[in-house]
């Protein structure tokens, strides 16, 4: 539609420049002043209607067909700008907020190291279980690195028991949280059989999830009474009111110092990220 109306724009500008002139001669008569500057304004704006007709005709074709890889470039220097501009929302508020965005979330590797890792994931998003696995490699091979769980439950039953329990499993001791954690990752707590009553489902899961609970050595009676109280509810909270702040739409999603990776990274670019 708009090539068209743009090749109809192209027509009549260059009829405009070859007898716009016409309109303005007067039969034996020599051009007034006026007669001659409202040629040359006609002939200049057909120029600009040429110029634009051109462009607009000429830009798409070059950009689609002729270098189409100049549309990739742009589009990647725009991802990296809006990139830089998140970090640098990242870092302001890192460098002020760090412990509040800790709260009551469970924390892997050393506790008191000075790098710290965010991660928001979600047990039942397989990409998340591939990020534990790197940053389990980065804690083995890291004693001054903690990755802190922010437990982000976002697809509902499936979600929501598991994001619970550990928040819940810190409340009695933290490296049974942990334990948890790994449990949750490395197993899988709900199957096939399960989905096919959705109406039973959160409470199969809530059993599944007490079964592995049972095997980090927690207090199972006690963590499903916590699973329901105000620190886990507090905590849930915080790490929907930092998702929304830093725009995270989906899991795994990690704040690495002053910087934002949504997405599963890999072991190496966590390392780089942590010089």
């Amino acid at each position: 539609m708009w090539t068209i109306v743009t090749v109809i724009i192209l027509l009549l500008a260059i009829a405009l420049y070859m007898f716009g002139g016409m309109f303005f001669k007067q039969d034996g008569k020599k051009a007034s002043g006026m007669d001659v500057v409202l040629s040359k304004g006609v002939s200049a704006l057909a120029i600009v209607l040429i110029a634009f007709s051109v462009c607009r005709l000429w830009t798409p074709s070059y950009l689609l067909h002729t270098n189409p890889a100049i549309l990739q470039e742009m589009v990647q220097n725009m991802q990296a700008q809006q990139e830089q501009e998140k970090n640098k929302v990242v870092r302001k508020y890192v460098a002020k907020h760090a412990d509040e965005m800790i709260g009551s979330a469970p924390i892997a590797g050393n506790v008191d190291a000075k790098k710290t890792i965010f991660l928001w994931s979600d047990y039942s998003c397989p990409y998340c279980r591939r990020v534990h696995a790197e940053l389990a490699r980065v804690l083995a091979d890291r004693d001054d690195v903690r990755v802190v769980f922010k437990n982000f439950s976002i697809h509902g039953p499936l979600s929501d028991a598991p994001a619970k329990a550990v928040i819940a499993a810190k409340i009695q001791d933290n490296a049974k949280a942990v334990a948890l954690d790994k449990l949750l990752m490395d197993k899988e707590y709900y199957s096939q059989a399960d989905m096919k009553d959705q109406a039973k489902l959160p409470e199969k899961i809530q059993a599944n999830v007490m079964k592995l609970a049972k095997e980090a050595g927690l207090d199972t009676k006690k963590l499903a009474e916590d699973m329901e109280g105000d620190v886990v509810k507090a905590e849930l909270q915080n790490v929907r009111e930092l998702a929304q702040r830093f725009e995270i739409s989906g899991t795994p999603y990690l704040i690495i110092g002053d910087q934002a990776f949504p997405g599963a990274i890999p072991y190496s670019r966590i390392i780089e990220a942590l010089k």
